[in-house]
């Protein structure tokens, strides 16, 4: 178990993770905005809702579990983040159960994938005979489907539905190898940079509140230094010590 010491540093690392990783989402918002402005489906558009349902007959489209039963949640099949550089626009914006939300972060998050080239790909991978034992995501999967068989079988039935699936949304299949080449990189530097600027700026907010703290102190009162004296800036032992006891 961590001390309390390394527990606070690293909820630290973690505030200044999250604030650079929202940077990097409202950038490929943006982008994304940019991109599909002109494109014929619009993610908030009624049309484009009734298609995703009606392609994944209402159901998760990784585990195959009716939606109604799992918490539906907004899915992006590559993760809007500096590693897989999703975009919010038609095509990578589907609806999954919750439990294969959470699990696919794993793939998502990973600076580099082995089993396949995007982490919704790379998620559905994971039969049980490319991965260690300890493979949670391998674990999960055999959760759903315990038989190896009809579990190989499901998963790849699922990866070419959502093949075909991103077929259907030319504009996207056009730009993808552009955006896998370019975006990761200046993402990740985005994400570095904004890490440095928020140490920058929170070194600079605590040295501006010492001096505040530091002129608000009264005149001529200094820190106690335990019964020593200070002497050219230094703190030195003092040199008084009790009355001598008279004869």
């Amino acid at each position: 178990m961590k001390d309390p010491t390394s527990q606070l540093r690293s909820a630290t690392r973690r505030a200044k993770s999250d604030v650079a990783n929202k940077i990097v989402s409202m950038f490929l918002h943006e982008l994304s905005r940019r991109i599909a402005e002109h494109w014929k489906f619009r993610i908030d558009g009624e049309e484009y809702g009734k298609l995703v349902r009606e392609w994944f007959n209402n159901k998760c489209p990784y585990c195959s579990r009716p939606l109604a039963d799992g918490q539906p949640v907004i899915e992006h099949l590559d993760g809007m983040n500096r590693y897989r550089a999703g975009l919010h626009v038609a095509g990578n914006v589907l609806v999954a159960c919750r439990r294969c939300n959470g699990e696919k972060r794993r793939d998502d998050s990973a600076k580099t994938l082995s089993l396949a080239e995007s982490g919704w790909a790379s998620f559905l991978s994971h039969d049980g005979t490319r991965c260690a034992p300890s493979c949670l995501t391998c674990r999960y999967w055999s959760g759903i489907w315990n038989d190896e068989t009809e579990r190989r079988t499901r998963l790849r039935e699922n990866s070419e539905r959502i093949r075909s699936f991103r077929a259907a949304f030319p504009e996207l299949e056009q730009i993808l190898p552009a955006i896998r080449g370019a975006l990761p990189e200046l993402l990740t530097k985005l994400y570095s940079d904004c890490q440095s600027f928020a140490e920058n700026e929170i070194r600079i907010l605590l040295e501006g509140l010492d001096r505040i703290a530091g002129a608000s102190m009264p005149k001529g009162s200094e820190p106690a230094t335990g019964g020593r004296t200070r002497k050219h800036g230094k703190v030195e032992p003092s040199t008084d010590g009790p009355a001598a006891e008279a004869p």
